[in-house]
């Protein structure tokens, strides 16, 4: 996961906003391509580890408190399913980002991971109708991991993208990777529109 960051941000130089940065676990990938990463999240646990890491702030991902138009770059590494709007976050991004400004976005693959999604017959997946349910779900083929405790929202992949669009942010490069050629992660770069 850490080479797609890497491949879709790609070197550069100032400020990384690593948004929903949690404990700060991907900020050596900014920081190993020339930029400087800095951090918010809403959980304050999280951040005592995360200061260690990078500077941080307290704060919720649809409320950034930075200026419009000035950062070079930020990133949302696993977090989309983490917050109840995903499409406010980018449009906080979008605000923040300075015009031709770039934004990574990796998480969860949408179509292939989330309530819907039943992976227990590797590498057969079985996708039910509730893909199309965007409500917050504790559900999971898989009842050892962390989403049967926090739960998650799930982003169909359409409504992930025009959310992308919709907040001006131009879609420049699309990946997925995962194991036995069914993806589990889905990543993008995109830039602000001036």
């Amino acid at each position: 996961m850490h080479t797609t960051v890497a491949d879709l941000l790609g070197p550069g130089g100032g400020p990384c906003l690593d948004v929903c940065c949690g404990t700060g676990a991907h900020a050596g990938v900014p920081a190993g391509l020339g930029w400087t990463p800095i951090g918010v999240d809403l959980s304050g646990g999280q951040l005592r580890h995360a200061a260690e890491r990078l500077p941080v702030s307290r704060a919720h991902a649809a409320a950034l408190p930075i200026a419009d138009a000035s950062l070079p770059a930020a990133m949302c590494v696993l977090s989309s399913t983490d917050v109840p709007d995903y499409p406010a976050v980018l449009r906080e991004v979008a605000r923040v980002l300075r015009p031709g400004g770039r934004f990574v976005h990796v998480g969860v693959h949408p179509c292939f991971v989330g309530a819907f999604a039943d992976w227990s017959q590797r590498p057969r997946i079985v996708v039910d109708e509730r893909y199309a349910d965007r409500s917050r779900s504790f559900d999971s083929w898989y009842t050892g991991g962390v989403r049967v405790r926090a739960g998650a929202w799930h982003v169909p992949l359409a409504d992930l993208l025009n959310a992308t669009v919709t907040a001006g942010l131009r879609l420049v490069r699309v990946t997925e990777a995962g194991p036995d050629g069914i993806p589990d992660l889905l990543g993008f770069l995109a830039v602000r529109e001036p």
